[in-house]
């Protein structure tokens, strides 16, 4: 039995919330275990939510968006839940740019849940807890969870691999733009949205719209009942928002009716629990302590240029296994 009562999860108790996802980041072996207990308890009343992943090119207004989205939503009798990842602050480790101050009025409102997360130096631009915290909303009631990335680039595609619908937020000026983002953030994205469609901006907007719907045009679908759309909004005033809504239900209609919604769902969980091996695997190896000892002087002949690096991962390794196989 975990430490915090699933129920109070359950009815939304926002303490009770606060106090299961610190145990679920926790590093304290005895914490993080009542915090994997406790997920264990909530799982049957998880997977009912449209976890949308958002990254964009920086300028782009993404916390603009989603707070001016996530009211959207909240008006339409929805509850949001945002998972803001920030860039981590090299020195303490925490978050630097703090969403909470960038979403005033959706953090403040009783019907959402916004919870800012160093993202801790981890690549993919999502924090290292991002899929607990994002189970423990779905138990809450939190119908739409949106995950925010750092930025955009080749390491931010890992928020597709949590994520049901992967949305790409970009500028009015395509140009330069389309031909810098990398490839493969379009072939993953469902939806690529140009933000900022007022103003003098508007005309660039629909521009940038046929743009990206031609370059769309030279690659191949990633889902098989889906085709990566583009459509064109303002934060600012409000406008394009109940159109972008509609198509992301769309979306999930679609796949649902396909069956790629639930193969994509379990899918993602057998990568989640590799991805956790993996990562296990990397820190044990870490802390081997014959491991610690070789390391300095193996970097140092690497950097000297007298040692092979493959040849220099294969003395590591060889010190790993011999130590885990036994009369290796």
């Amino acid at each position: 039995m975990s430490v915090i009562n699933p129920n109070s999860i359950r009815q939304g108790d926002r303490r009770a919330m606060a106090k299961a996802i610190t145990l679920v980041e926790s590093t304290h072996p005895e914490k993080l275990d009542q915090g994997q207990t406790l997920l264990e308890e909530l799982l049957p009343d998880t997977g009912k939510s449209l976890r949308i992943g958002i990254t964009g090119v920086p300028g782009v207004g993404k916390s603009t968006f989603i707070e001016a989205f996530g009211m959207r939503l909240i008006e339409a009798g929805h509850q949001v839940a945002v998972l803001a990842v920030d860039p981590s602050s090299p020195i303490t480790g925490g978050s630097i740019l703090g969403d909470k101050t960038r979403m005033q009025q959706l953090s403040s409102h009783p019907q959402a849940f916004v919870r800012p997360s160093p993202s801790s130096g981890v690549l993919g631009g999502v924090a290292r807890k991002t899929r607990e915290i994002m189970l423990l909303c779905e138990a809450a009631g939190y119908d739409v969870i949106i995950v925010e990335t750092v930025g955009v680039g080749q390491s931010e595609t890992m928020v597709a691999s949590m994520a049901d619908l992967f949305l790409v937020l970009m500028l009015p000026n395509a140009g330069d733009e389309l031909q810098g983002i990398k490839k493969g953030i379009l072939e993953l994205a469902a939806l690529i949205v140009i933000n900022k469609a007022d103003g003098d901006q508007k005309t660039l907007a629909q521009r940038a719209v046929r743009e990206y719907r031609n370059a769309l045009q030279l690659l191949k679908p990633t889902r098989a009942s889906w085709k990566a759309k583009v459509l064109q909004c303002s934060a600012l005033e409000q406008t394009g928002l109940v159109e972008l809504w509609e198509v992301m239900q769309d979306f999930r209609e679609m796949l649902k009716t396909s069956g790629e919604w639930e193969e994509h769902r379990s899918h993602q969980a057998v990568r989640w629990m590799w991805s956790l091996i993996d990562e296990e695997l990397r820190q044990s190896f870490r802390k081997h302590s014959q491991i610690q000892a070789d390391i300095p002087r193996v970097e140092k002949a690497i950097r000297q240029g007298k040692q092979l690096p493959t040849r220099a991962a294969r003395s590591l390794l060889d010190v790993w296994f011999s130590s885990k196989i036994p009369g290796k």
